[in-house]
């Protein structure tokens, strides 16, 4: 038996509902449909986005309205549900969800966004270090790990199309990269590099610019697992071919343990 994951910054969850949204999700039909920058509190959304036919749903929503949020749809209730890692000035933004599963635990982060100037940089260092704190200490109580979602930083230079052009523009900072290493470093593992090692496989494209039709795009959304899933590993995707958002979603296949 196997367990289908998709994770996607949907850019605004209404916006896409009425691009089809509904319909891409009946066609994919995935075990675990998780949902980055949603922007939108409950009371904004149509009974079919908040509990889909066939899904149990969980949101966690910013205390600032048409921002942030996430949400995660999954055929089998988890066993336990968190909003946010336990860190007030972060959870407020409604950037976490944690569902504790058999044979994972699967956090849903939408990583902050460090273009908005210095400040918003230091806040996404400070989310990127605590969040791994937790994470650690998680995995240190023996739970096998998913993280999934956007996290706003393309890792290589293989990671996004203009390396050289970006190289001191948030999202390709040596610091955000350093991060990412460390959590390489620490043990979680790039699923879709597992599977694939070819460049220009990318995300996210700015569309004012019209990038994706030029495939002038960054890999900003990622799936990674801890070392004790990686013979879990079946698959994982760039499906590149989904349109609605800037980004596109990723895919995970994982056998039971």
């Amino acid at each position: 038996m196997e367990t289908r994951l998709i994770s996607w910054n949907v850019n605004g969850i209404r916006a896409l509902w009425r691009k089809g949204f509904e319909a891409w999700l009946g066609q994919q039909s995935p075990d675990i449909l998780c949902l980055q920058e949603t922007k939108a509190q409950a009371d904004q959304l149509p009974p079919s986005l908040l509990q889909p036919f066939g899904y149990y749903s969980y949101w966690d929503y910013p205390e600032r309205k048409g921002y942030s949020g996430v949400a995660i749809y999954s055929r089998t209730p988890p066993e336990d549900v968190r909003r946010g890692f336990g860190v007030d000035r972060f959870d407020a933004e409604g950037r976490v969800l944690v569902g504790r599963y058999t044979d994972f635990t699967l956090f849903n982060v939408y990583f902050p966004n460090g273009k908005m100037g210095p400040d918003r940089l230091q806040y996404k260092l400070d989310f990127y270090d605590a969040f791994l704190d937790h994470l650690l200490a998680r995995r240190a109580y023996g739970e096998r790990i998913v993280v999934c979602g956007d996290f706003n930083t393309a890792h290589h230079e293989i990671d996004l199309a203009r390396p050289k052009d970006n190289a001191r523009t948030s999202g390709f900072l040596p610091e955000e990269r350093a991060w990412m290493d460390r959590l390489v470093g620490n043990g979680f593992i790039d699923a879709f590099r597992r599977f694939n090692t070819q460049p220009g496989n990318y995300t996210w494209w700015d569309l004012k610019t019209g990038a994706r039709d030029r495939n002038v795009g960054w890999r900003l959304d990622y799936f990674f697992v801890s070392a004790d899933l990686v013979d879990s590993l079946v698959d994982a995707s760039i499906m590149g071919d989904v349109t609605g958002s800037d980004h596109c979603p990723v895919g995970l296949t994982l056998a039971a343990r």
